[in-house]
Formats: C-alpha cells, sequence, structure tokens
C-alpha cells in the first residue's frame, strides 16, 4: 500500500508539472483511439511475457524519469499493479477527454477473478507518437466483464 501511495503522489506531481508546461490537446482521432488501444494491448502483452524491455518501451518520458530502467518498472508494476500485470481477460472502453489529455478506460478481470477499471492516460510525443503517461487503477464494484 506504501508503494502504491508513493507511486500515486509522483505521478501526481509529474501530471501537474506536465500540465502547466503542456498545451490544451485537440480530440483525438480515430486512428489515435486505434493507437491507444494497440499500446494498452501490447504493454499488457509483454508483461504476460515477462518482457521488461518492450513493456517500457511504450512508457513516456515521464514515467522513464521515475523509473529509469526496465527492471524497476517492471518491479514497480508487479507490486501496484498485479491486475494489469497478470489479467485474465481485458475489453476496451471509451476514450475520455482528462485533465492532461485522454484516457482510456479499460476493463480487466484480475488473476483472482477480480474486476478492475485501468484508466489508461496519452501523451502526444514531439515525432506525433503515443506513449502510455498513466495508469491509476480502480476496483470495479460492478462487473462489466
Amino acid at each position: 500500500m506504501r508503494v502504491r501511495c508513493l507511486i500515486s503522489a509522483a505521478a501526481i506531481a509529474a501530471a501537474v508539472s506536465a500540465s502547466a508546461l503542456s498545451p490544451v490537446q485537440a480530440e483525438p482521432s480515430s486512428a489515435d483511439r486505434a493507437d491507444f488501444k494497440a499500446l494498452v494491448q501490447q504493454q499488457l502483452d509483454a508483461f504476460r511475457r515477462d518482457d521488461g524491455a518492450a513493456a517500457y518501451s511504450h512508457a513516456a518520458p515521464g514515467i522513464r524519469r521515475m523509473f529509469p530502467t526496465p527492471d524497476i518498472f517492471m518491479t514497480m508494476v508487479r507490486q501496484a499493479y498485479p491486475p494489469v500485470y497478470r489479467s485474465q481477460s481485458v475489453v476496451f472502453g471509451e476514450v475520455v477527454e482528462g485533465p492532461l489529455g485522454p484516457m482510456e478506460k479499460v476493463y480487466l478481470t484480475a488473476a483472482d477473478g477480480s474486476g478492475w477499471i485501468a484508466l489508461y492516460s496519452f501523451e502526444k510525443q514531439p515525432d506525433g507518437t503515443w506513449k502510455i503517461s498513466g495508469c491509476q487503477l480502480l476496483k470495479d464494484e460492478a462487473p462489466t466483464i
């Protein structure tokens, strides 16, 4: 629980700093939405294979600064995000505009059968590609999958 609180505090501080510097984003296109789904699916697949380098490759620069190596990143995910690390099933939900840009709701069933909602946020890179800039994990009190 302490790890999760520290990660959340660091993520919030990074997000607040980024929001002061980031311009307002336009509504994501259908191509962007397809990119979001592909990024999340590729990262989830990499977690299942324990492929830290592949999972880490989808992380935005702010995440990489907080977790400077694939091994540190994977340790954090294993400890703080077990439903993401080892999901049994995944259903992609709506893309919404969050305070710092686009977010996608991803409905997960964890290894123990519990339901979770992962709110993934995305950040557009200078080269025009997208990276995952964060993930907030919420218990799904009314499981949908």
